[in-house]
């Protein structure tokens, strides 16, 4: 329902001009149902229930692609430091997690900071083995990529240090902060089989040490750019399947929008109908995973019996452990989370259709 909402505000959006008297309202109706998209997401990932795809990455890389972000988030009376580490090797994680430990980590240290004051963020590697880890509760045996952030804040007593990733538990005055700031970095880290470890004194200021597991395997470059404003469309044709009659009239809005051709169904049986009467080609199949009759990711196997070279694209609002039931985390599978924006969605279409044009030109004949 998020998603209905947030997609037919975008689209009246786009029909209006800024200065139409609705225009502010429905801004704020957007914003509204953003910021509980993104609680909700939180709450996932407290929960370890977030739907990711993860990655081979490079840490320097990808906090290097954040640090100006970080700079505009914090005040400008504190000075970020940045000490890159060598040789770390790779972690595995989806790169939208990172993104959200650095977020909360720097959000949590600039409130601990009163007025001027440093940040500092750093990468390394760990090894601990048994006897470390029996010495120290919490800590787990092997080799990890460390990611540091201290600052010299106000620091915490024992007490507060002991509640500290408790959800809705905050140090803040009332409607300040939600509490699920730390709660979530919690989540992210142990759902990608990490920990964290936390140093900190009244008076001393605060680091939280993350420690994830390395891989030595290459990481795969992640390109951290600023969104990209010109939505790219195309002229392909798409069969969209999605059994909520909203969010199937709200997608197929967007994608018409960007100048594809779209052939809307409800339900999996009129995609396979469809599929056999339709006489043109049709390049993506755009499919809910969890459905009556028919699962998308059975739906798309039998369509491939059809037309093999239909490309394929899973979207779902599910949480993690039920979609990965349906084999559609696995590598090499596109997917897209609900709910998603006209922005998201079209960048994923496009990469998902370019992505199988490369494939077919590597292909011999």
């Amino acid at each position: 329902m998020l998603g209905v909402i947030l997609g037919q505000t975008e689209l009246t959006m786009s029909r209006l001009e800024p200065t139409h008297p609705l225009f502010a309202s429905l801004q704020n109706i957007h914003n509204a149902a953003e910021r509980s998209a993104d609680l909700t997401k939180q709450l996932l990932a407290f929960a370890r229930k977030q739907t990711v795809v993860p990655k081979m990455l490079d840490l320097n890389e990808i906090v290097e692609g954040m640090l100006s972000m970080l700079r505009r988030l914090i005040s400008e009376d504190i000075n970020l430091v940045w000490l890159p580490g060598r040789n770390l090797g790779a972690i595995k994680m989806d790169p939208s997690q990172i993104d959200q430990i650095l977020v909360n980590l720097c959000v949590n240290a600039r409130d601990a900071i009163s007025e001027a004051g440093v940040l500092t963020i750093e990468t390394g590697t760990a090894v601990f083995d048994e006897a470390y880890c029996a010495a120290h509760p919490g800590f787990f045996p092997g080799e990890y990529v460390l990611l540091a952030l201290g600052d010299n804040g106000s620091g915490m007593d024992a007490e507060t240090i002991s509640h500290l990733f408790e959800p809705f538990f905050t140090t803040k005055d009332f409607g300040k902060g939600t509490g699920l700031g730390l709660a979530t970095v919690y989540g992210i880290v142990r759902q990608n089989n990490g920990f964290i470890d936390v140093d900190s004194a009244p008076g001393q200021g605060t680091t939280f040490r993350v420690y994830l597991p390395r891989h030595e395997i290459q990481a795969e470059r992640t390109a951290q750019t600023d969104a990209v404003e010109l939505l790219a469309g195309g002229r392909e044709t798409l069969l969209l399947v999605e059994d909520e009659p909203m969010i199937l009239e709200m997608t197929k809005e967007m994608l018409e929008g960007q100048g594809y051709a779209v052939l809307p169904v409800a339900a999996p049986n009129e995609a396979i109908r469809l599929s056999q009467e339709h006489a043109g080609k049709i390049d993506l199949l755009i499919t809910d995973v969890v459905m009556p009759e028919m699962n998308g990711r059975d739906l798309a196997a039998q369509l491939l019996l059809l037309r093999p070279d239909l490309q394929l694209l899973f979207m779902s609002g599910y949480t993690a452990d039920v979609i990965a039931q349906h084999g559609v985390l696995e590598e090499g599978v596109h997917f897209i989370q609900k709910p998603f924006s006209l922005k998201n969605l079209s960048a994923k279409v496009r990469a998902v259709l370019d992505a199988g044009t490369m494939e077919k030109r590597r292909t011999p004949n």
